[in-house]
Parts: C-alpha cells; structure tokens; sequence
C-alpha cells in the first residue's frame, strides 16, 4: 500500500479546503449529535485535533456553541440558540454531514500516483484470480496483457462461454490497495465517492498518522449491467440530502468497469461511444455542476465490455481503435468440457462417476445438437439439485439423472 505524503491535517490550511466549508460542516455534525467532544468532532471530520481547535474557537468567537463540561481533557460542547439557528439553514441546503471533503486537485494527484497502469501482474496472479474456471494458456496470456495495459478490452463471443466470469475475476488479479476518498469538493459542492457497496476496505491497518479522509481499499469492481443509462454517468443528485454522488467511472477509478452485456443497456452504445470518446483517449473525464460548470476528474479505469454481439455492429472503426484489447471466448472443446464439469461436482460436492462426463458431451453435441457452452455444467447440475429437493432425496450424478436434467434445460433439437 503506498503510504500518503500528507498526514491527518493539523491546520485548516493543511487541508486544501476552504474555511468556512469546514466550519458549515463542523456546526451541522455538532447540531445533529446534540453533544460532542472536541476529539469526538474530530474522528468524525476526519481532521486532526488541530483543525477542530480553531473551528472551535471559531464557533466560540461567533457564539456558536456553549462548553458544557469536560471529558479526557477534551472540551464537550453543544450549538448554541444561535448555532442551531445556522446549522437549521445549513442543513436546509445540504445535509451531508460526513467525514471532510478532500480538494479536487489532491483526488487528481493521488489517483494518477496509484494508476491502474502502473500495477504489477504476473501470470501466477491471472492463475489466481481465474481459479477454478478452466482457461487455456493462450487465452490467460492475452488477458494478461490486456490487464497490463490498464485500458480497455472488448471481451465477446458467444453466449455461455464465461465472459461473465471472467470479467467478474479481472479485480482479483490485483494484489493492492489503493486510497479512496470519502468525499471530494469541487467549487463549494460536496461529491461522495466512497461507497461500501463498491469499495472494499483493506483489512491491513493503515498507518496511523495517514490521512484518515482516505479511506485503503482493494483495487474498485464496478458493474453496470442493462440498467445502464446516460444519467448514470454523470454527477448524481440526492435530492433528499442535497449533495452530489459520483458517477460510477469515478467509483471505478484505479480500478475496473464492468459493461456487462454491453449492448442491451438503456443507454445505446452510440452514446456510450459518443461520451466516452475523450476519456478513454486521454484518460480524463470532464463532470458539470449546476449552473454549467464543467470540472476535470482522472478516467483512470480498466474498463470491460462484455457482449454477445459482434463488436463490429455496436462500434464504428473509431472508437474500435480506443479499445486496444479485443478478445473472443469460444465454446469449450469437449477436454475444456469436461474439466469444467468436474470443478463444478468438486465444488458442489456431488460425486462424478467415470465416463458420467463424457457421457453428458455425446448428450449435449449429438443428442440435443447444441455446442459446449461453459455455462451448461453449472445449469444441468442445477436441475439435477433442484429434481433431488422436490422428490426429498439426496442429489445423485447418473446417466439418468443428466439425460432428464437435458430434457429439462433444451429444447428438443431443432426448435428455436
């Protein structure tokens, strides 16, 4: 993990935002606490001690807030008739009321230091992430390269071949962390960008004199499936807090983006090209406030499209160009199949009998006509599971049981 230049600001100028933002943000978390220590305010903005003694002799200057005791040496203060006043029209305005922003231009610089294509990979890592899926050496050396180059990848081909899987185990392939901010501020506006949904706290420590605006995650994952939509992509508004989240390629930031089923979203791809046309060339992304005004924030992202359909139809010869990664799955061989199957019994404990996979091939290929999809192992193991569970029996792997499970899952050879 790379250790922060700055540690938790000790004065207001330490921490690249204004004054008076801090002090609003100060007098609503006070407001909305009630009571609270001066070390309290301060684990929850964020800010060193230092930074809360001169908003606090601010808010007593101003006759913001009343002393009402001591605790461990620290001053337990509550807001004022007057301060109440204040925080009421604050909060009327804006009610986040969480850790301190950081300033634009430090979000920028810390997102270019721990770049996404700046990162290590090696092949044993790609074995790693892709455990247990069964990937051929040319296909885990393309993908390797592609994750190196911390761009983009078209990953397409058929339905059913592990374009899924594999785009969901491209974020393990990183050994990382990196440092995401709670919130950045851009032109007195607040943006959230933590997100726990999104980000995975680091279970190391982090140092103790590190900035604790910043919060040490594993690499992001982002995923964004056929709710896709153009909105989606730009500064988002909660209407009942009244401040700004960031987009989801801001969440995704030094880390990676999913388009999974790229192609069926709510968004048209053409759109998604049109805006997307200067990040993913310069590696910057340009957001807009109310009132117009446009700011710049780093696109740094691996980004995965995952689709079906033939990349040529979704994409003209430009934007093709930008997404210097291009891979196809196939359909499996039937060694590739059968290896699959096998992981899939180990996995789901169920007993795999000889010659009981090769069986289920000559099923699928002659028997019911259909090609080797990856995903087949999992969905006939389904059936077979869920046969067991209406009959209250023990889920058994027979030439029977897989013959009923095709009959269930197929259509009979022919129809459409």
């Amino acid at each position: 993990m790379q250790e922060m230049e700055l540690g938790t600001p000790q004065e207001i100028e330490q921490t690249g935002i204004e004054r008076g933002l801090l002090e609003d943000l100060a007098l609503k978390i006070l407001y909305l606490n009630g009571e609270v220590s001066l070390v309290g305010l301060s684990e929850r903005m964020c800010l060193g001690l230092g930074v809360i003694e001169e908003i606090f002799s601010f808010f007593r200057k101003e006759q913001l807030c009343e002393v009402k005791g001591m605790v461990a040496g620290s001053h337990r203060i509550v807001a004022t008739a007057q301060g109440k006043v204040r925080a009421s029209e604050l909060l009327s305005r804006n009610q986040y009321a969480g850790p301190a922003p950081v300033s634009l231009m430090d979000y920028g610089t810390r997102v270019r230091m721990q770049s996404v294509q700046q990162t290590q990979v090696q092949r044993a890592d790609l074995v790693r992430a892709f455990h247990p899926l069964v990937l051929d050496e040319d296909l885990i050396y393309r993908l390797g390269t592609a994750v190196v180059s911390g761009t983009s990848i078209f990953l397409h081909g058929p339905a059913g071949t592990g374009k899924t899987s594999i785009a969901n185990s491209l974020p393990a392939i990183y050994k990382d962390q990196v440092w995401i901010p709670y919130a950045v501020e851009v032109d007195g506006q607040i943006i959230t960008v933590y997100d726990p949904g999104v980000h995975r706290q680091s279970e190391e420590a982090a140092p103790e004199d590190s900035d604790r605006r910043w919060v040490s995650c594993r690499r992001p994952r982002v995923i964004a499936g056929g709710e896709l939509s153009a909105e989606m992509l730009d500064l988002q508004y909660n209407h009942v807090g009244r401040y700004y989240t960031g987009p989801l390629q801001m969440k995704a930031n030094n880390g990676v983006l999913i388009m999974d089923d790229f192609g069926r979203q709510r968004m048209r791809p053409v759109e998604l090209f049109s805006r997307w046309m200067t990040p993913l060339d310069r590696r910057v992304d340009f957001l807009t406030l109310p009132g117009g005004k446009k700011f710049e924030i780093p696109f740094d992202l691996f980004v995965v499209f995952a689709t079906n359909l033939d990349p040529s139809e979704l994409a003209d010869e430009a934007f093709l160009r930008r997404i210097p990664n291009k891979i196809r799955t196939d359909y499996a061989t039937p060694e590739q199949f059968i290896a699959i199957f096998r992981v899939e019994c180990a996995t789901r404990l169920l007993d795999c009998e000889e010659g009981v996979a090769e069986h289920l091939v000559k099923l699928i290929t002659q028997g019911m006509k259909q090609p080797l999809s990856h995903c087949y192992a999992r969905d006939l193991i389904n059936q077979i599971y869920w046969a067991a569970a209406y009959l209250g029996v023990e889920p058994r792997l027979t030439r029977n049981t897989l013959e009923q499970a095709c009959r269930n899952y197929f259509l009979p050879a022919g129809k459409s």
